[in-house]
């Protein structure tokens, strides 16, 4: 009888295993290739400006970055696609964004522990002990969270391209961010975890499904969403001679004004090539 049951135990365990939770079998997604770039010459490019852009999470448009803030079982955010790739499948490079989080130029690489060192923290307090009413010092590891990932740092290039005559833009890099805190828990603002080099992460990404509004049948990837440019964003920063970000020398409104001037700028370099 002990035999048969654990024979019993090992079939419905392996039977288990092989829910299918859904109609269908999905394989359209895990057999996608990433959609290669046109080829690009030196002396192809007239015209070229890097620009800075951040994302919000918390605006509606980029809820598909961001929710699910726990994995489930066809989805998970942005923020633990990268995370898994970093610490577990080793297919993505975390680069330091430096001591004071302003290199982006993938100088130096980190290793998995590094990584994990990053998003992981020892806290440490004390906890009375509800039996002897005494104070006992709890230590514990505390995990940066998806949901506390609400920003993206993207580094990108706009060109023009006199081959096939179009403006095009190819992002370079892209860097998490979560809110800094002070010791007293005041908010220090925005915090640079590293910088993933971009074409190395749209290989992961174009394996990774998110929500369809309209329908769950379609849905689109990670790399969809951002090739199409599906997301809301501000410009930070462009390539300039002091190199400096827009807060450093405008503030408030004025910020705002400034980063919708470096976009029309953008929109009116590719219209004026063209005369009718």
């Amino acid at each position: 009888l002990l035999i048969v049951g654990v024979l019993i135990t090992v079939f419905v365990s392996a039977d288990a295993q092989y829910v299918l939770d859904g109609v269908y079998q999905k394989e359209h997604t895990v057999k996608r290739r990433v959609i290669p770039y046109a080829h690009l010459r030196e002396g192809d490019v007239m015209w070229l400006k890097r620009v800075w852009r951040r994302i919000d999470l918390r605006e509606k448009i980029n809820y598909p970055l961001y929710y699910p803030t726990t994995p489930i079982n066809d989805r998970q955010s942005m923020f633990d696609v990268i995370r898994e790739s970093l610490l577990q499948s080793g297919t993505m490079t975390a680069y330091s964004p430096g001591p004071i989080g302003v290199d982006d130029e993938f100088t130096t690489p980190m290793t998995v522990e590094e990584v994990k060192g990053l998003l992981s923290s020892i806290d440490s307090q004390y906890v009375e002990d509800p039996i002897t009413e005494e104070l006992e010092l709890v230590i514990q590891n505390v995990d940066v969270q998806s949901a506390e990932v609400v920003w993206y740092e993207i580094k990108e290039e706009w060109f023009f391209d006199k081959q096939r005559s179009v403006m095009d833009v190819r992002i370079i890099g892209i860097c998490p961010m979560k809110e800094k805190f002070n010791d007293f828990g005041e908010s220090q603002g925005p915090q640079a975890l590293f910088w993933i080099y971009y074409p190395e992460a749209r290989y992961v990404f174009n394996q990774q499904e998110v929500y369809n509004r309209q329908n769950d049948s379609e849905r689109r990837t990670l790399e969809d969403i951002i090739w199409s440019r599906q997301f809301g964003s501000y410009i930070t920063k462009e390539s300039n001679v002091y190199d400096r970000f827009i807060n450093e020398y405008k503030g408030g409104l004025d910020a705002l004004l400034e980063a919708e001037k470096i976009k029309e700028m953008l929109f009116l370099q590719e219209h004026d090539v063209w005369h009718f």
